[in-house]
């Protein structure tokens, strides 16, 4: 056989073979089955997105920009019931757009879902500071540099272990609001300055020495003093959710302990950037601030919801 009999051949092949790999790749991914809970959440709440398949990352794109990405983590079969891949998101405050593309990796694209948001509006407020509150603020300090390193680090590490998958507890018996999460602040700064920013999580009104409790299983972080935050605890209860407690008089959970919902890890007060006694109480998912309040209503990973919406 000649060389010109052959490259006809060698094309056929060539052919085959990659109509074969296309309606192999279209079978797998038809296979893929998934499920998005809440179906269509708001800016600045927390989503779960489960598939029946592998899966490493999960990215959050809004208007072909990627706006969030989280791990993936596995949840084994248990009890009778199938295994599971999920990855815990969190929108964007911020997010001006009503409709997202959630992009599954593994490797390459395996599935993109469509995803449609909820409108959402926030409070604004104006916040007079003292220049003792200003000056701590806004003079530069590298003891508070490298606090803001450590707090960044903390956040951006994806863990694998999952500590809590149901509903979290509210940290403090105090029912007095103060400020709620995703309002629109001014801060005015004694020497004029009109800063804006975004209330990242809850603060409720308490006396000083209130007991603060764990809203949910898992490995304590960080327990100690900061300048801007005063004392501060943040644990860790799955991968990328961490729930952070700031303003403490003084704290009692110690670093790399296990501490279990509902139990004792601070006392409320009014250190650091506080304008007097109470608790900071936030949430954050993959480093982007959410709303604690949608953890307090459903789990954090409601199992037999998606194992019954994926296989059923």
């Amino acid at each position: 056989m000649n060389l010109i009999t052959k490259v006809p051949r060698f094309k056929k092949i060539l052919t085959i073979f990659f109509i074969l790999t296309f309606a192999l790749t279209a079978v797998v991914s038809a296979q893929v089955r998934y499920v998005v809970i809440p179906e269509s959440p708001r800016p600045g709440d927390p989503f779960t997105v489960a598939v029946n398949a592998a899966a490493t990352e999960a990215q959050l794109i809004v208007n072909g920009r990627q706006v969030a990405k989280a791990a993936c983590f596995y949840m084994p079969a248990e009890g009778g019931q199938p295994s599971f891949t999920a990855a815990i998101l969190a929108i964007p405050d911020d997010i001006a757009y009503n409709t997202a593309i959630i992009r599954i990796i593994n490797r390459n694209v395996i599935c993109e879902i469509p995803i449609t948001f909820t409108a959402r509006e926030f409070r604004t407020e104006t916040i007079r500071l003292t220049p003792e509150l200003t000056n701590l603020v806004s003079v530069p300090d590298p003891q508070k540099t490298a606090e803001s390193q450590r707090l960044w680090e903390i956040l951006t590490t994806m863990g694998t272990q999952v500590y809590h998958t149901g509903a979290f507890l509210l940290p403090i018996t105090s029912t007095r609001r103060t400020s709620q999460f995703g309002t629109r602040r001014v801060n005015l700064y004694s020497d004029g300055r009109r800063i804006p920013s975004t209330h990242a999580g809850v603060d409720f009104g308490a006396p000083t020495g209130t007991e603060v409790t764990a809203c949910g299983r898992g490995m304590v972080i960080l327990s100690r003093m900061r300048i801007v935050t005063g004392n501060t605890v943040i644990i860790e209860h799955a991968p990328g959710v961490y729930s952070i407690y700031y303003h403490l008089d003084s704290v009692i959970a110690q670093e790399g302990s296990i501490v279990e919902a509902g139990s004792l890890i601070a006392l409320s007060g009014s250190t650091g950037f506080s304008t007097g006694p109470h608790l900071h109480w936030e949430i954050r998912v993959s480093t982007i601030n959410t709303d604690p309040d949608a953890f307090t209503g459903s789990p954090l990973i409601d199992k037999e919801l998606i194992i019954s919406r994926i296989y059923n």
